[in-house]
């Protein structure tokens, strides 16, 4: 079995301590840091959505998986340039205004960030006109809306017909998620799409 396969293991295992450990040992080795992420961390992380998707995995060795790969990462990240650092794209996120939800939230976040990701987390009970300025500012790719009550749902609307009032939809795709949405939602109020769990977000902003 390669080092890189190993990491791999290690990352699927949601071992933080020893993905910590090998990744400062292969550094030490004089391993390559982007062969480490591209090779070791990032493929782990890959399988473990796989297996979560085919029910073998459930959110919490999910979450501990996306925990130890970040260990890694943030070894690994003072050591690149910042050119070098891959991304796969930016992401702005947050639970819409009047919702105070985020455990949804913050396992897209891990999930995505593990995946190369960058994501600009907005928090919880996020105003409209606080994602407008975000998107703005930060020019993502993808623009994520939490909602786990009936009785919020109406902010994501309110946050789509923002977007394109300030016509900022143009290379920005909305996609929303929590319990009381759905696809059929996300087509009613103009958004992107919809994504059930966050490895789906995941797959999706990919």
């Amino acid at each position: 079995m390669s080092k890189y396969q190993e990491l791999a293991d290690v990352v699927i295992k949601g071992d933080i301590p020893k993905v910590k450990e090998m990744t400062q040992k292969l550094i030490d080795a004089g391993e390559e840091p982007l062969a480490l992420i591209n090779e070791g961390l990032i493929p782990g992380i890959n399988e473990v959505g796989v297996r979560f998707k085919e029910g073998e995995l459930f959110v919490p060795e999910m979450m501990r998986s996306a925990q130890a790969m970040k260990g890694g990462v943030e070894l690994l990240k003072p050591l690149m340039a910042a050119e070098s650092m891959p991304t796969a794209g930016k992401v702005v996120i947050g639970t819409v205004k009047g919702d105070l939800h985020d455990i949804g939230k913050n396992l897209v976040i891990m999930m995505l960030e593990s995946s190369g990701f960058s994501v600009v987390d907005l928090g919880v009970d996020v105003p409209v006109d606080k994602f407008v300025q975000a998107v703005k500012e930060h020019s993502p790719q993808v623009v994520g809306l939490s909602a786990l009550l009936t009785t919020t749902m109406p902010e994501m609307k309110n946050v789509v017909t923002a977007l394109d009032r300030e016509n900022l939809r143009a290379g920005v795709k909305i996609l929303i998620g929590g319990a009381p949405v759905s696809s059929e939602y996300a087509d009613e109020i103009g958004a992107d799409g919809y994504a059930a769990d966050a490895v789906v977000a995941t797959d999706m902003c990919k």
